[in-house]
């Protein structure tokens, strides 16, 4: 024994000396492996973000679920979800909070320390409103989530974060959100071509960290009426996007990898066949409205095809066992060939994230309420979104059939929740691909009207009004996360609405 301690002592001693005559004044440098990355350059971690970001909103798993929700898309058999089948949304939940670290990484670690230097003031404020963008998207899925409590220094997590509730989220936002805009300097660095979305152009950032909050404003019309008047009213005195050129988009790659791609292509390249089936309360409005977008959307079915006489018809959403059973698959549409499947596509169609029909659309919601502009001007408004929506890709039309104007274009006579149903309707139509501002959307404001499939699920045959919160908050964050459960109305589940949804 005492042999064995003093070949210990022995041991640490001459460990002692190697680690004394190691230290020199190049410590650091020595031991810092060449090949480490110590710094993330920020312009990296936002293209990041905003392609992930952007992606995942329309990707196949996105369809399949909240697609499927608000009747973009039939999910099938192969798609618990889509049949109102509840189950815990971990890989939302997480990919939410992977996008708000990589952001928080420029705020934390890349530019900290430069909030009014000319390097990093500007590219802070434009991460921040990016940082905004995703937590709204967040709030809005789950209800309340961490969200002051959250840290993004690797060095400093807090595992037990609390949750915040949904109106606490929304009122830092909004406040975050005007402090970001008044940091943008056009003097100052940008991103250049890092940025996606404006090449780091500082009056774009403002137009979309304006036109941010009037979204924010109207998402809580009906939950926070003078907050969200107030907010409205401030975005409509300031510069909104004013034309397509404004917006937000991610470019894509055809003839790149799947992850490149448009993800409705990637998923029809990569995809389930039993998920590429359109819904058929989509599909029957764009024929019932002999929307001109229909045949760039939805390809016809394939027998009405073989038969020389073109059909569009969508599936049925949330059916059950015995109705799917009986599907004929070529009897229903697909989305087209020639465009969203379409990988030869000279000009591929970008990943949308925000747009000026969108704007148009609040606008005329806007006006409608007397917020920022009169009832008189909703129309106009209303004109202009459904003009600017025809014009994007992969639709390009500049000139709109006679008949549709005469059927569509027209607010008057109407009551206003009536002209807002025609609003919403057409903003339904643009968001095809966005199917979590979409799901917002219709939650808030009840249209279009939206009939559940016959599969009772886990709803009893209502269609969900929330995702569900990861399994694993259950398990290592349980008393906020209890705490958190306690507020909503059927517990953690789908049918418990979140704060702004409180439209009677």
């Amino acid at each position: 024994m005492k042999n064995k301690s003093s070949i210990y002592r022995k041991v640490l001693v001459l460990t002692a000396g190697l680690l004394l005559g190691g230290c020199t004044k190049n410590f650091s440098d020595l031991n810092t492996p060449p090949t480490t990355v110590t710094n993330i350059d920020p312009a990296l971690l936002l293209s990041k973000v905003q392609k992930d970001a952007a992606f995942s909103e329309g990707t196949e798993t996105a369809n399949i679920q909240v697609g499927s929700w608000v009747q973009y898309w039939a999910g099938g058999l192969v798609a618990p979800t889509s049949r109102y089948i509840q189950q815990p949304d971990n890989n939302m939940w997480a990919a939410h909070y992977t996008l708000l670290r990589n952001l928080g990484q420029i705020r934390n670690q890349a530019l900290k320390g430069k909030e009014n230097d000319p390097t990093g003031r500007t590219k802070l404020a434009i991460a921040r409103i990016l940082e905004i963008f995703i937590w709204q998207r967040l709030t809005d899925l789950f209800g309340a989530v961490p969200f002051s409590q959250t840290t993004e220094d690797a060095t400093d997590v807090n595992n037990k974060p609390v949750y915040d509730s949904q109106q606490s989220v929304y009122e830092h936002l909004i406040a975050d959100l005007d402090a970001a805009i008044a940091s943008i300097n056009a003097s100052d660095v940008s991103y250049g071509n890092a940025d996606f979305y404006y090449k780091g152009a500082t009056d774009n950032w403002k137009k979309f960290g304006n036109s941010l909050k009037l979204r924010l404003g109207m998402r809580i019309k009906y939950a926070a009426p003078q907050l969200a008047e107030k907010t409205v009213r401030e975005a409509m005195s300031q510069p909104l996007f004013s034309d397509n050129k404004d917006n937000a988009a991610v470019p894509t790659f055809n003839d790149a990898q799947t992850t490149n791609a448009n993800p409705i292509l990637a998923q029809f390249i990569s995809g389930s066949p039993d998920l590429r089936y359109l819904a058929s309360a989509f599909v029957a409005t764009l024929n019932d409205k002999h929307d001109p977008r229909l045949t760039f959307i939805a390809a016809p079915t394939v027998n009405s095809r073989n038969s020389g006489t073109p059909v569009y018809k969508g599936i049925g959403v949330a059916l059950t066992d015995a109705l799917l059973s009986g599907i004929i698959k070529d009897d229903y549409s697909t989305a087209s060939m020639t465009t969203y499947f379409n990988k030869t596509l000279a000009t591929p169609i970008p990943v949308y994230v925000f747009t000026y029909a969108d704007v148009c659309f609040f606008k005329a919601e806007a006006a409608l309420m007397g917020w920022g502009a009169t009832p008189a001007e909703a129309e106009k408004f209303y004109q202009d979104g459904i003009r600017a929506a025809m014009a994007m890709q992969p639709y390009n039309i500049t000139t709109i059939p006679q008949a549709y104007i005469d059927a569509e274009f027209s607010l008057a006579g109407l009551t206003s929740e009536k002209q807002l149903e025609k609003i919403m309707t057409q903003k339904w139509i643009l968001l095809f691909g966005r199917d979590y501002e979409a799901y917002a959307e219709w939650r808030r404001t009840g249209y279009p009207v939206l009939t559940p499939g016959p599969n009772q699920g886990s709803t009893n045959g209502t269609i969900p009004r929330r995702a569900v919160y990861s399994s694993l908050e259950a398990l290592l964050n349980t008393d906020n996360y209890k705490a958190a459960v306690s507020g909503l109305s059927n517990g953690d589940s789908y049918l418990s609405k979140v704060w702004w949804d409180q439209k009677k």
